[in-house]
């Protein structure tokens, strides 16, 4: 069975194109006349220098496309119905379910959505959440529920097992789940580094409102408006700020505008702006329709605009870092340089098994009403509260 799971994984959907990726449609008609406005030294600095600010616009892929030193990024938007009191869906999974056109998608997990134990090498996952509930577990004994405005960061480095599911906490309301999770590849000399594993707590995460107040933004990692993202794990692409890494989710609300500062890397610097729910947008002057992708020249400032006409939030993901600039060798959940290194990975797993599946399940979860927290070398810390129906509830939060 596990090695059945095993081998789904390695074929997983998420990790392809998905064949609903698509040229960027046109704008809706109340967009494409929208321009916001533009002082004359701007237009004169546009014009003398001949450049633009957006490099490139390209239908939104599932996952995103993503630049170096970045690897996947995949929004999740799972309209779990409520659970029975094992805190599973009310259908079962045919364990590959990436339905996109479903409410929910029940991914590799059979009653309760999620991830079953999988293995990693060679990068980092980063789990950001906005709502609902995670469970991890991994091969070191380390675990945690999160979720709720948490980001969980987690160094796979010389690999590790760990298990991502979805349960459905709630018995009588609805159990959404809106989450990324982000793939930030290893320079090769970290690549063996050991496993490790952080989790940020939501009120630690910082926010700022930007430009007139109406556009507010997540810093998940690097700095922007003030607002600084709590330190990665040690080994870290992110960890050194010549790096530059930054990882920002900016919800704007219709009539705003905000102004995107250059990237402290300057042109040295990749950034790319994920515009994936919305009605429309302007971006560095440009009308953009929903789920694109822009390429951004980070060495610029960059205008952000909703025209006042939208009828919803537009929801913006912004990843930037300098380049690792090395070869990416890639197979399934192994990211190594060399075709080589990954043979010698699945290796490696097949004997040791990255230490071994510590739970008494595959798909591990915990107490229905457990609250939040963090269980890391045998240390567990509670999180916060605020989740009714969990331990640790507190309204005020």
């Amino acid at each position: 069975m596990r090695a059945l799971r095993f081998a789904r994984l390695l074929t997983d959907p998420g990790l392809r194109t998905s064949p609903l990726a698509r040229p960027a449609p046109r704008a809706p008609a109340r967009l494409a006349s929208f321009r916001p406005a533009r002082s004359r030294t701007q237009s004169a600095t546009r014009a003398m220098s001949g450049s633009t600010v957006v490099r490139k616009v390209s239908g939104l892929q599932f996952p995103f496309q993503t630049p170096d030193p970045f690897l996947f990024a995949v929004y999740h938007n799972d309209e779990y119905p409520a659970g029975d009191e094992q805190m599973r869906a009310p259908r079962r999974g045919n364990g590959a379910d990436f339905d996109p056109n479903a409410p929910y998608r029940m991914y590799h997990g059979d009653r309760v959505p999620g991830f079953p134990q999988h293995p990693h090498r060679g990068f980092e996952t980063v789990t950001a959440t906005m709502r609902g509930i995670v469970d991890h577990t991994d091969s070191l004994g380390n675990a945690g529920r999160y979720g709720h405005g948490d980001v969980q960061w987690m160094t796979a480095g010389s690999g590790i097992v760990h298990g991502e599911m979805f349960p459905l906490v709630h018995a009588d309301t609805p159990n959404h789940l809106r989450l990324f999770q982000i793939w930030l590849n290893l320079p090769s000399r970290k690549k063996m580094t050991d496993p490790a594993f952080v989790m940020h707590w939501a009120p630690d995460v910082q926010t700022a409102r930007a430009g007139d107040g109406d556009v507010e933004v997540v810093v998940w990692a690097g700095s922007l408006f003030g607002a600084k993202g709590q330190p990665p794990p040690p080994d870290s692409w992110a960890a050194d700020p010549a790096n530059d890494v930054g990882i920002y989710f900016l919800t704007a609300k219709p009539g705003s505008s905000a102004s995107l500062p250059p990237a402290d890397g300057g042109a040295a610097t990749n950034r790319t702006m994920y515009f994936f729910e919305g009605d429309g947008v302007v971006v560095g002057g440009r009308v953009v329709s929903s789920k694109s992708a822009i390429e951004l020249d980070a060495s610029q400032a960059c205008e952000i605009a909703v025209p006042s006409s939208a009828s919803t939030d537009t929801l913006l993901l912004v990843l930037q870092g300098k380049p690792i600039g090395e070869p990416v060798a890639q197979h399934g959940p192994f990211v190594m340089n060399t075709r080589l290194e990954i043979q010698r990975a699945f290796e490696d797993y097949q004997k040791t098994r990255f230490g071994g599946w510590p739970w008494p399940k595959d798909a591990m979860t915990f107490p229905k009403d457990k609250g939040r927290f963090a269980l890391v070398n045998g240390v567990e810390e509670p999180g916060p509260g605020g989740v009714a129906g969990l331990r640790g509830h507190r309204t005020e939060l």
